[in-house]
């Protein structure tokens, strides 16, 4: 690790005073290594029967679990299909916080990687309606990606900046995720690049930044609904002193205090306007549990009205979508999709009640369904993932000691034992990975170049 900048310690001292010299021994603590469990894929007991990567539980989110760095998860071919995130533990806090309940309408304002929107698609557990949004334009492809692999059928993602959403969505989310770009002291441990871009002016600039963000927010959200607002930074701009800001600016607002576990720390008031309510936020230390700095602060709006917002249109021509039915019809079976969207010859389908987006910058819109193509239907590699193997006529499930499974992830043709023609998922113990397609013979490999694994 690089050396702590001095203007850091000298303030974390004063802050911490009589706690200093523990926070700072935290910093010779090895690091902890987790990942959380895919609940759209399966369910936690099937995964940790395998006994696999050494897991003992994170105790604030029921899916999350350490590993031990040396079995590289990132590596195994369950990454592959999608079965787990990798995930820092004390990033699992917030949506652990957010009450995130089936139906809802959640929009993760600042998503990129796609931890915490994964997190909150199981949650909503392919109900509801997911808006994952990243201003990155390279950071929302990567969002998108890893929503792809997950199998994320419910989920609208953005490449937008917050000031144009909120002219979209007035007054329309139940759950709002705030996980701000922040001034990253709290991943001092493992990053030493958070290290080097440090400054006092830094934090003021991430405060700036925090600050109309939150406001963005605030607009969007429904009456009743919550922000969920974290940072993983240890700075007091950029935690209390940003919500005090905002409850004295917007009264409607109320601070709730999430379920808070034994190692977490109460929000400091001291460290702000001494408001009382903000102990009812929390504060991740890492020299108190497992995890990096985080902080996390519930905010619910009390007040306010409804506005009306328009929706997409869907397709409900039958003929357009002809195709599509004859290869529903040939190799899925208890699956019932609806709200279809056509971009050129792209097919979608959108969850229920989608807002119209055909003024933003959408990378994903629902799920891709595939490409409807004269007299044919060619399924993406978003539908196999989003499948189950119970929902296709068709399955060739490769176990982790079948020679066959590493072929396929390089791109390779497969043998197959059975005779049948036509579209088959691929699984891998039992997890969807991709698509090939039988000649009775041999699978020929739909599996995507760029996904494939180097020979």
């Amino acid at each position: 690790m690089a050396k702590l900048p001095q203007r850091f310690c000298e303030k974390m001292k004063n802050l911490l005073q009589d706690e200093y010299d523990d926070f700072i021994k935290g910093y010779d603590n090895d690091n902890y290594y987790s990942l959380r469990v895919n609940t759209l894929k399966g369910d936690i007991d099937s995964f940790t029967a395998k006994d696999m990567f050494c897991l003992s539980p994170v105790e604030w989110c029921p899916t999350g679990f350490y590993y031990d760095n040396e079995t590289r998860p990132g590596r195994h071919q369950y990454h592959h299909a999608g079965v787990y995130y990798i995930q820092e533990a004390s990033a699992m806090a917030p949506v652990a916080s957010a009450d995130i309940q089936p139906g809802d309408k959640v929009l993760d304002l600042c998503a990129a990687p796609g931890g915490k929107s994964t997190q909150a698609a199981c949650r909503l557990g392919g109900t509801g309606l997911l808006v994952s949004n990243e201003i990155v334009p390279s950071r929302a492809k990567i969002l998108s990606g890893n929503m792809e692999r997950m199998g994320v059928k419910n989920a609208i993602v953005l490449n937008e900046n917050p000031a144009n959403l909120e002219k979209h969505f007035p007054a329309f989310f139940d759950k709002i995720i705030v996980d701000a770009p922040c001034s990253g002291e709290g991943m001092f441990r493992k990053d030493d690049t958070a290290i080097k871009e440090w400054s006092e002016q830094q934090v003021d600039v991430c405060a700036n930044r925090q600050s109309l963000i939150l406001e963005s927010a605030h607009k969007m959200l429904a009456p009743g609904g919550k922000i969920v607002y974290s940072t993983c930074t240890f700075a007091p701009e950029e935690n209390e002193m940003m919500v005090a800001q905002f409850i004295s600016n917007h009264p409607e607002y109320r601070i709730v205090k999430p379920v808070v576990h034994k190692y977490f720390s109460p929000g400091r008031p001291q460290w702000a306007d001494g408001t009382p309510d903000l102990a009812d936020t929390m504060r991740l230390f890492p020299h108190l549990l497992k995890g990096e700095g985080h902080y996390v602060a519930v905010l619910e709006k009390t007040g306010g009205e409804t506005e009306k917002i328009r929706y997409t249109k869907t397709v409900t021509d039958k003929k357009a979508l002809e195709e599509w039915y004859k290869f529903e019809k040939s190799t899925l079976k208890g699956t019932d999709f609806s709200n279809f969207y056509l971009f050129g010859t792209t097919l979608y389908s959108l969850p229920d009640n989608t807002p119209d987006f055909s003024k933003l910058k959408v990378l994903r819109a629902g799920l891709q369904l595939g490409e409807i193509k004269k007299g044919r239907f060619e399924p993406s590699h978003s539908l196999a993932m989003a499948l189950k193997p119970e929902n296709v006529v068709q399955c060739e499930n490769l176990p982790l000691d079948d020679d066959r499974l590493d072929k396929y992830l390089t791109g390779s043709e497969i043998s197959t034992e059975d005779d049948r023609r036509g579209w088959r998922l691929i699984s891998v113990d039992g997890y969807s990975t991709g698509w090939g397609k039988s000649d009775g013979n041999v699978i020929k490999n739909h599996y995507p170049k760029g996904l494939r694994i180097m020979k």
